[in-house]
């Protein structure tokens, strides 16, 4: 393993899950208790823009990460979050399906209660980003 694919993967945020709401899996989030907390504290009851970036890094030799960058209009909140396709590209096939993301916190139950939901704006831009990671994992079966 080269050191910056080790780099990347002591990075990446574990917490991700899906849920099914209304009839449809939803990538899901999970943040450390404290930081949902005080990001639900600033935003709960505000009208708010939730900027969704997915940057896509990958080697050429089938590793893909994603950094999903979180902006929020209110208060500076920016939340970065590396995922490994590799190890969770059910979470980018349910974006790309639903167009929607939620947080959580680990005591929530999922879909139930204590769900911030952020819908994204552009859904082709979740479908093309998937593309792209799919591409980027292909090279992974290649070799």
């Amino acid at each position: 393993m080269s050191d910056e694919l080790k780099k990347l993967s002591e990075q990446v945020h574990d917490g991700v899950t899906t849920f099914d709401f209304e009839g449809k899996d939803v990538p899901c989030i999970i943040l450390e208790e404290r930081k949902y907390d005080e990001i639900i504290s600033k935003v709960a009851g505000k009208s708010l823009v939730i900027n969704t970036d997915l940057n896509i890094l990958q080697d050429g030799l089938g590793h893909v990460f994603v950094e999903v960058v979180l902006t929020f209009s209110q208060d500076g909140i920016v939340e970065k979050l590396l995922i490994n396709a590799n190890k969770d590209l059910f979470f980018f096939e349910s974006l790309a399906k639903t167009s929607m993301i939620a947080l959580s916190s680990p005591k929530s139950t999922y879909g139930k209660d204590n769900v911030f939901m952020i819908q994204l704006p552009k859904p082709e831009k979740a479908e093309n980003a998937l593309e792209i990671i799919r591409r980027g994992l292909e090279q992974n079966n290649q070799r």
